[in-house]
């Protein structure tokens, strides 16, 4: 696999409240990743990024909403989140807590 590409299929970490209480219950973090991205490239990318061991990866396909930008009627752009389960004893911390 190209090493180029398993950096670039993470787009951004997802930080929100179902994201944490997921992340608390069942040990999963969401990631906004590349639309054509597979579960393997996803897991590859989460474990060479983060230096962890990855259990599991469950994709979402995300349907842009139907705005109105003034009077014209637009469609937000199509994106996709992927939940990823990571092994026991095994945690990423977006927040930095530095001691």
């Amino acid at each position: 696999m190209n090493e180029e590409r398993i950096y670039q299929v993470l787009i951004a970490p997802l930080v929100s409240e179902k994201t944490t209480r997921v992340a608390d219950k069942h040990r999963q973090v969401a990631f906004r990743v590349l639309p054509d991205a597979t579960k393997h490239e996803i897991k590859q990318a989460v474990e060479k990024a983060f230096t962890v061991e990855v259990e599991s990866v469950q994709v979402a396909n995300m349907r842009g909403k139907v705005k109105r930008f003034g009077r014209t009627p637009g469609v937000r752009s199509n994106w996709r989140k992927a939940y990823v389960r990571l092994k026991e004893g095994h945690d990423i911390d977006f927040a930095g807590s530095a001691v």
